[in-house]
Order: structure tokens, then C-alpha cells, then sequence
């Protein structure tokens, strides 16, 4: 018999693209086998106007906050907050930082992503970051037709971290949920460039996502109804017929790393990679 695992909030934010937090984050993860990582990456985050509102979604959703920002002042902040609200933090460079420069005899220059070449690759890597991180959660569906991918699917099937991670290989991508009885937007159906792709999962997964998820923020937000198995086996059948009525293709995630998940959609069209 299988063993429950559990789900936890990992924030993830930073000043460049992510990368380094990504990887330190799951490589601690992975260690928890009982426990799984429901992330939430925050990259280019470079002002106080920026950083406030990603602590407020960590408000929203408590868990572990990992940073790395180089910015002191905002580092501060994090910290501080944290500590009001009981959630622990870690700036995973900072003991880097001090191990250099106690043993270089120097302080650090402390330069926003100072570790990327400033090349062509990197350039396309932040625009498609900008670009999906303007395009979360069915934001401005205007521009649908300049996105390379865009993900569809329910609440809770890993849209947003997938994005994430396209948009760090240089793949500008769009997400919107999906909702019975909402309308998709028209420009959606009128763009030609996407690769449009649908994300499911099994109704037990998204059930325990979701019930792991810090509810009631929202008026008139019914948690019974948001986590109740059948209505999410129908908001998964609504899904699934909608994909195939367009002939977009579909992606399980239940069992599947978000790295996973994103070398499927690359497959799904060769000229991503």
C-alpha cells in the first residue's frame, strides 16, 4: 500500500531568474519522501512594490520561504515578515557569500544575477520570463498569439510552476484556468503560434493539492465544494472534453515532475527545444 504524502508551500523568490533556488529547493525536497513541494517561484523580484506583493501570497498560502536576493534591505524585509507571520527563511546565498568573503579578504559586489553571461540566451530567458509572469492566471489575453505555449487546465494541475520552468529555458508561456460554464477567451481560439496544451490529473491528486492549500481569503469561498472529489471529477471531465472538441493535446501531471511535464509539452513541438 502506498504511503500518503503531504503536501507543503514552498516560495521560492528571487532577484534573477530562479534557477539556483529551484534547484537548491528541490534538492533539499527530495530528501522528504513523505512530503511533496507545492511551489510557487517568484523571479525579477527587484522592488519593494514587487516584493510586498509576493509576501503577500506567501501570507496566503504559509510555508518555507527560500530567497536569494542580494539586495539587503529587501532580504531584510523577508526576514522580517517571516518571523511576524511564524514562517521560517532562508537566504541560501548569504552563507555562500560569507565563506568567500571571509576567506577572499573582500567584500561582495552583490550584483543582480551576476552569475549569467550577458548573452543572447540570457536575453531570451528573461524576456520569456517577463512575458509569463504578465501572462499568469489568464492575464492579458490579448497577446495569447505571441506566447509559444499556452497551459490550460483546472485549478491546482501545475500550470504556474510549469510556466515557470518553460519560460527559464526561453519558452514564453501563457496559463489560464480553466472553469465550468467560463468562457476560454476568444484570442485564444484565434492564435495560430501557440502550442496549446491541457494539464490533468487524477481527482485524488488535485483533491489533496487543494485541501492543502490555505483557504477562505475569499468571500463567499465554499473549501467544501473547492476539495469535494466528484465536483473535481466533473471539473476534470469538463476539461478533458474541452481539449478534445479542439484538438489539443493533454498532459497528466499526477505522476510527473514539473521537469517532466515541461520535456513533454517540448516534445509535443520540436522546434521548443
Amino acid at each position: 500500500m502506498e504511503n500518503k504524502r503531504n503536501f507543503f508551500h514552498l516560495h521560492l523568490i528571487s532577484d534573477s531568474t530562479g534557477e539556483t533556488l529551484i534547484s537548491a529547493g528541490r534538492a533539499a525536497a527530495v530528501q522528504f519522501q513523505g512530503s511533496l513541494p507545492v511551489e510557487h517561484v517568484y523571479p525579477l523580484i527587484r522592488n519593494r512594490k514587487q516584493l510586498l506583493a509576493v509576501l503577500e501570497a506567501v501570507d496566503r498560502e504559509p510555508g518555507i520561504v527560500l530567497y536569494t536576493l542580494v539586495d539587503e534591505e529587501l532580504a531584510s524585509l523577508i526576514d522580517e515578515r517571516c518571523r511576524e507571520i511564524g514562517l521560517p527563511s532562508v537566504n541560501v546565498l548569504e552563507p555562500v557569500l560569507t565563506v568567500f568573503q571571509t576567506y577572499l579578504g573582500a567584500l561582495s559586489r552583490r550584483r543582480v544575477g551576476a552569475q549569467h553571461a550577458l548573452n543572447a540566451e540570457y536575453f531570451k530567458r528573461i524576456e520569456a520570463l517577463n512575458f509569463t509572469m504578465d501572462h499568469d492566471d489568464g492575464q492579458m489575453p490579448e497577446d495569447y498569439d505571441d506566447a509559444d505555449v499556452v497551459l490550460i487546465g483546472i485549478s491546482r494541475t501545475s500550470k504556474t510552476p510549469t510556466s515557470i520552468y518553460l519560460a527559464n529555458r526561453g519558452i514564453k508561456t501563457a496559463n489560464i484556468p480553466i472553469v465550468p460554464g467560463v468562457d476560454l477567451p476568444e484570442s485564444l481560439y484565434r492564435a495560430t503560434h501557440p502550442l496549446i496544451v491541457g494539464l490533468v490529473a487524477t481527482t485524488d491528486r488535485i483533491s489533496q493539492v487543494r485541501e492543502h492549500r490555505e483557504l477562505g481569503v475569499t468571500q463567499g469561498f465554499d473549501r467544501r465544494h473547492y476539495t469535494d472529489r466528484a465536483t473535481i471529477h466533473e471539473e476534470l471531465k469538463y476539461a478533458r472534453a474541452l481539449c478534445a472538441r479542439h484538438n489539443w493535446p493533454i498532459i497528466d501531471v499526477t505522476r510527473r515532475s514539473i521537469e517532466e511535464t515541461a520535456a513533454a509539452i517540448v516534445a509535443l513541438r520540436p522546434k521548443l527545444r
